[in-house]
């Protein structure tokens, strides 16, 4: 039944909130990047809309959602000497997109608002052909305009985002204007209050896509739990043309299937892939799988394999499984920016690897498309996230609504990638607000409707008994969740690392794996002394010694992910000469360095790496 539910659902999530087309798996498909220098014009004071003669003193996010009218800001030159525009994308200053704005230039390093971001593209129309703009990301909404006329808009600061143009596209030279607003508001996702750099901008992809009329939207193929060697799948056109035939094969593998298309555009399919090897950290085999319609062809590399629990145990393609992780941000710390190209993600991920990782915590956001692939192809097993964090409206439905249209985007984008084991709906969220575990449950319910083919989890709420010593999982969601996470910080907040030698984990009620998805402490790069003296290396690494002793104790411990892989910018975390911005509890250091505590993970990595080996025997 739950598959069978699946199913039908993805044949109605056609648009995600906010946006008006689909299109998975933009990195295989024939586009023209956008990158380059782009104007902009800071706004502050939402001049771009409220100078248009039109405007009326509604609010602008009103002004923002209407396409009736184009706002002020739309590149016009004066027509006669006497004209007044009070503004001039040509002679404005330029930004690297993608990129965020912070890192870019000093004077908005701060900065919170609305930025207007112009550029140019040209454009041929071919016959039977749409064009379409796609966004990897913006931070937080966008207002995207085409020739003066309004495209679509978007909120949520990490999910991809598309728009069809064709209509609004013009022979010759386009004009495109976006305006980005990052401003933290209560009811959005996240809230007001984050522990990262809310960087602002157009910080991911831009892509002019040609598609046929109709064209292969999106498609999902995984190998089915419940079928081990049978590979559960669909697709779906979009166009006028919607009953269609699609052939999907494996040449590798020598298998296909024909199917018919419904009239939404839809089709399910079922391959035999008993033959097929399977995806393993120590063999990320992938195999390109081909997707044909009569009047589109689109193919990807996908992998095979099967995550689950089995009582304390995780398994991977049948094999008990310890997780081996560590967090990071999509930041790369030696530029103080937003991390968005594949160099990046090859820079992060391949500190991970040379730290004994087998898997990565992607924190506390989806991060780029680029940060997904690369792990499916280096074979770093996955955690993605939304940004339910900390003080999230979680009575207010519009609210919920952002942070269900994330986790959605989230899942829709990143569905085939075999490294993805664990969707997460929740970071440090309190179990004592009432409202939470609805809002957790229903997230929790839409994500296994979309993709039952994996875990869900979320960093949860703890106790801790300082009179018994005894700490236990009492957040509710754990009755939810596949896996029983938790953030725990014993050693820095609130005591000294030797607190790990007395304190009991309390697992009992529940029979799950159990992942610590973070502990850390703070250290500034060559700040030496006693191991009792804070903010050094030497109480940094005394912690990490002292935590994963304590943790090798519980019975049901089969993963971690400490706190965090590099320094990250944080406007949380100002004591002078210590942190001036910079969250420290990174094993690599603001420029790069590895501190002490790197040499005591990467040992015990080791150690775990020989204790749990198992043999890939397909």
């Amino acid at each position: 039944m739950r598959l069978a539910f699946f199913l039908l659902l993805n044949t109605l999530t056609s648009s995600l909130f906010g946006q008006a087309i689909v299109l998975h798996n933009a990195p295989n498909r024939p586009a023209r990047s956008l990158a380059g220098n782009w104007h902009y014009i800071v706004d502050p004071y939402e001049t771009g809309f409220r100078n248009h003669r039109n405007w009326t003193p509604f609010d602008e996010k009103e002004a923002a959602t209407t396409t009736s009218a184009a706002p002020y800001y739309m590149h016009r030159k004066p027509a006669h000497r006497w004209e007044r525009i009070e503004y001039d994308f040509d002679r404005s200053p330029t930004l690297s997109v993608p990129g965020d704005w912070n890192s870019q230039r000093p004077e908005l390093l701060y900065y919170e608002g609305s930025l207007w971001y112009q550029t140019t593209f040209t454009h041929q129309p071919t016959p039977q052909r749409r064009l379409l703009l796609y966004f990897g990301a913006v931070n937080y909404r966008a207002d995207v305009y085409v020739n003066g006329r309004k495209a679509g808009w978007h909120e949520g600061g990490y999910a991809p985002f598309c728009f069809d143009i064709t209509p609004l596209a013009q022979a010759g030279v386009n004009t495109l204007i976006v305006r980005a607003d990052n401003r933290r508001e209560r009811e959005r996702v996240p809230g007001l209050t984050t522990d990262w750099w809310n960087y602002g901008g157009i910080t991911r992809d831009v892509l002019l896509v040609e598609v046929a009329q109709t064209f292969i939207a999106d498609f999902f193929l995984q190998e089915n739990p419940q079928k081990r060697g049978r590979a559960m799948g669909w697709v779906r056109l979009d166009g006028p043309q919607r009953l269609q035939r699609v052939t999907v094969s494996i040449p590798e593998l020598g298998v296909q299937q024909s199917v018919r298309t419904d009239t939404n555009g839809y089709a399910a399919v079922e391959l035999d892939i008993s033959h097929a090897k399977r995806w393993y950290p120590e063999r990320p085999k992938r195999y390109e799988v081909i997707w044909q319609a009569e009047t589109d062809t689109l193919s990807d590399l996908i992998g095979f394999r099967i995550i689950e629990t089995r009582g304390q145990d995780l398994l991977l393609n049948g094999k008990r499984l310890f997780l081996r992780g560590i967090c990071l941000h999509e930041e790369v710390p030696t530029r103080m920016g937003r991390a968005y190209s594949r160099e990046d993600a090859q820079l992060l991920l391949g500190w991970a690897r040379e730290l004994n990782c087998n898997f990565v915590r992607l924190a506390h956001y989806p991060h780029n498309e680029h940060m997904v692939r690369l792990a499916d192809e280096m074979g770093l097993l996955v955690w993605c996230e939304v940004p339910v964090y900390w003080g999230i409206a979680y009575d207010n439905p519009a609210t919920y609504a952002q942070a269900e249209s994330q986790v959605r985007a989230m899942v829709q984008r990143d569905k085939n990638r075999a490294a993805v084991i664990i969707w997460s709906v929740a970071n440090e969220t309190p179990r004592e607000d009432p409202e939470r575990l609805r809002f957790l449950n229903n997230m929790t319910a839409v994500v296994r409707q979309l993709d039952p083919t994996r875990l869900v989890s979320a960093a949860l709420d703890r106790t801790e008994d300082r009179t018994t010593n005894r700490i236990r999982i009492t957040d509710p969601f754990a009755q939810t969740a596949d896996v029983v996470s938790t953030n725990e910080y014993l050693g820095w907040y609130g005591s000294t690392p030797d607190r790990c030698r007395i304190v009991q984990w309390d697992l009992s009620e529940h029979s799950k794996p159990f992942l610590v998805s973070e502990f850390g402490a703070d250290a500034l790069l060559n700040y030496r002394a006693d191991s009792l003296t804070i903010w050094t290396e030497d109480y940094q690494a005394w912690l990490y010694r002292e935590q994963l002793d304590m943790l090798r104790k519980i019975p049901s411990w089969r993963g971690v992910t400490p706190w965090i892989l590099a320094d990250f910018r944080s406007p949380r975390r100002n004591l002078p000469g210590i942190q001036d911005g910079w969250n420290r509890k990174g094993l690599i250091s603001s420029n790069g360095y590895r501190k002490q505590a790197w040499y005591v993970l990467k040992a015990c990595y080791d150690d775990l790496a020989r204790q749990w080996a198992y043999t890939i025997d397909d």
